[in-house]
């Protein structure tokens, strides 16, 4: 995709919604790193409904840590994989407390050693919780940016490698934002719902899918 094709691509995202916000509900930053360390494989709906009674509970590392594996499992047995996702967010929790002052610290690569934190996940947080420009590439980037061209790689780094060499301001605080909602609502893995995409025309998917009969025009 041009240069000229990427402003039009991200402007009509951002005046569709000029301050996109991830889904994940929390209260701190601790919360927001816990909430998508949780939410691998599984919806960010799920993930609020498990941890709206842990996070009315557990505010800190120590708190979590004091909860302990079992407790919290108790907390999150509904989403998928929780008991390889308990153990992490207890051995993340001992190295915040341990190595960290209890803080979740405001670096890429500090965020990827702790346990369970890949760089998909160190992305969403230096990004919603520090203001980074980070690109967070989860399966609803991915396709999108393979779909409409606007950066097209076989692997995760090499999506996030393009988009970050493309993506020109104003648009890199919020881009992957744009793109997750755009892949979660608009740009659907089976059909695309390319008749209410605003960024269709721009788009190098073919063939686009048409609008389902009775639709109003």
């Amino acid at each position: 995709m041009k240069r000229g094709a990427i402003i039009d691509f991200y402007a009509r995202l951002a005046a569709d919604n000029p301050h996109p916000e991830t889904e994940l509900a929390f209260g701190n930053v601790y919360q927001l790193l816990v909430a998508v360390v949780l939410s691998a494989q599984a919806t960010d709906a799920g993930v609020n409904k498990a941890t709206r009674q842990l996070f009315a509970e557990i505010e800190t590392p120590g708190q979590m840590v004091a909860l302990g594996e079992d407790g919290l499992k108790a907390h999150i047995k509904t989403i998928g994989l929780f008991n390889t996702k308990a153990k992490n967010v207890i051995a993340l929790s001992q190295v915040l407390v341990g190595a960290h002052g209890g803080q979740v610290p405001q670096d890429q690569a500090a965020l990827e050693a702790l346990p369970g934190v890949g760089r998909k996940t160190a992305n969403v947080v230096m990004n919603c919780a520090f203001g980074a420009e980070t690109f967070a590439v989860d399966t609803h980037v991915f396709r999108v940016c393979n779909r409409t061209g606007l950066a097209a790689g076989k692997t995760v780094l090499a999506v996030e490698t393009k988009l970050d060499k493309a993506t020109p301001q104003p648009f890199r605080r919020h881009a992957h934002h744009w793109l997750i909602l755009l892949g979660r609502y608009t740009c659907k893995a089976r059909t695309p719902e390319c008749w209410r995409c605003p960024v269709a025309d721009l788009c190098a998917f073919k063939p686009k899918s048409p609008a389902p009969k009775g639709t109003p025009a």
